[in-house]
């Protein structure tokens, strides 16, 4: 049965709303790179004793290799049952979808299937398509489980999409929000025009996936004109790789962000934190290798805290790039108070507990 934005439950879809922490889910493997079902459910955990409003399970961090190894459904199973059995807070589950139409309809019936309430759904198979079908592919998995819009960059895969097409979009009834990380500025505004033009505002929330601009995209306001008068949106939370490590720390970052918004004064402290994080994601993601040792650069943070026991990935080429263990070995140092090893310390055996 379909599932509409009615049926996610009413605390996760206002957390959602309101802008809330949503790490990007990364895969917990062993030497062997079977699943480590124990630190699986470590990171998980973790996650929600941070404060994290949501999980995205099943992402470019999950690793897209899951789906022809078979880890597609346990991985998003384990996900779903760790967080209600874990803790009271219902965060909002979101699962990623790829392919084209039958694949990404199928998978966002499993994730349905499983209590998953959105998915991110990804256009990289579209290359060369038209606007018309990939609108239409879109409205196909609608039909399944409301969708979380991915404007991915193009230097890593993404689809180049105009203002046209996220209009369009936008009208779709069953969109609840849209993850932006076209890493442009022209780009990004292209989709909150989209949904300013939709008259789409107040049902979807978007967010912000621009690595390079997490800050800027979070203190920034949108005022834009729609039939004569002025309507105003905002990036109000992430959806975030980056926000897959460090999150006790973002959780509190973003609050700091919410209520500086709200009382209409961004101090100057808070914006130079936004160069910083750029920094620490340049290390993290790998920027200087064009992005190769993301995923390896991620678990090299969650090694160090104990969450995970290595950087292995499904792919045994996809490793740290020379030179980048030393760039996070700077940030670590220079940005401590961006970190959150203290409380990782302070909980970890309890994570790890059966």
């Amino acid at each position: 049965m379909a599932k509409t934005i009615a049926d996610i439950p009413e605390t996760a879809l206002a957390s959602f709303r309101r802008g809330t922490v949503i790490p990007a889910h990364p895969l917990a493997l062993t030497a062997q790179r079977d699943l480590d079902e124990t630190r699986q459910r470590a990171l998980t955990r973790y996650y929600l004793d941070a404060g994290a409003g949501g999980l995205a399970v099943g992402v470019h961090t999950t690793q897209f290799a899951i789906r022809e190894t078979g880890l597609y459904e346990p991985v998003l199973k384990l996900a779903a049952e760790t967080a209600a059995d874990w803790s009271e807070a219902r965060p909002i589950l979101i699962a990623g979808a790829v392919g084209r139409t039958e694949q990404a309809v199928a998978e966002a019936g499993t994730a349905a299937s499983l209590g998953y309430h959105a998915v991110l759904l990804s256009l990289a198979a579209f290359k060369g398509a038209s606007e018309d079908e990939i609108v239409a592919h879109c409205a196909a998995v609608a039909e399944v489980l409301p969708l979380v819009g991915f404007y991915l960059q193009p230097a890593v895969g993404g689809v180049p999409l105009p203002f046209s097409f996220w209009r369009r979009f936008a009208a779709i009834e069953n969109v609840v929000g849209i993850k932006m990380a076209p890493f442009d500025r022209y780009r990004t505004l292209d989709v909150v025009r989209g949904v300013a033009a939709a008259g789409a505002e107040d049902r979807i929330a978007l967010y912000t996936g621009n690595d390079d601009a997490i800050v800027a995209d979070l203190v920034s306001p949108y005022r834009l004109m729609r039939d004569g008068a002025p309507v105003e949106l905002s990036i109000r939370g992430g959806l975030l790789g980056h926000w897959s490590v460090w999150v006790h720390a973002v959780v509190a970052l973003l609050a700091r962000i919410h209520a500086a918004v709200a009382a209409d004064r961004v101090d100057l402290d808070l914006l130079a934190l936004a160069g910083q994080v750029t920094d620490v994601n340049a290390a993290f993601f790998d920027v200087a290798n064009d992005f190769r040792g993301c995923i390896a650069g991620m678990h090299e943070v969650l090694r160090r805290q104990g969450l995970l026991e290595g950087i292995w990935c499904l792919d045994p080429d996809e490793t740290l790039s020379p030179g980048q263990a030393r760039e996070i070995d700077r940030v670590c140092r220079d940005y401590p108070h961006l970190g959150d090893d203290v409380f990782v310390a302070a909980n970890l055996e309890r994570w790890l507990s059966p």
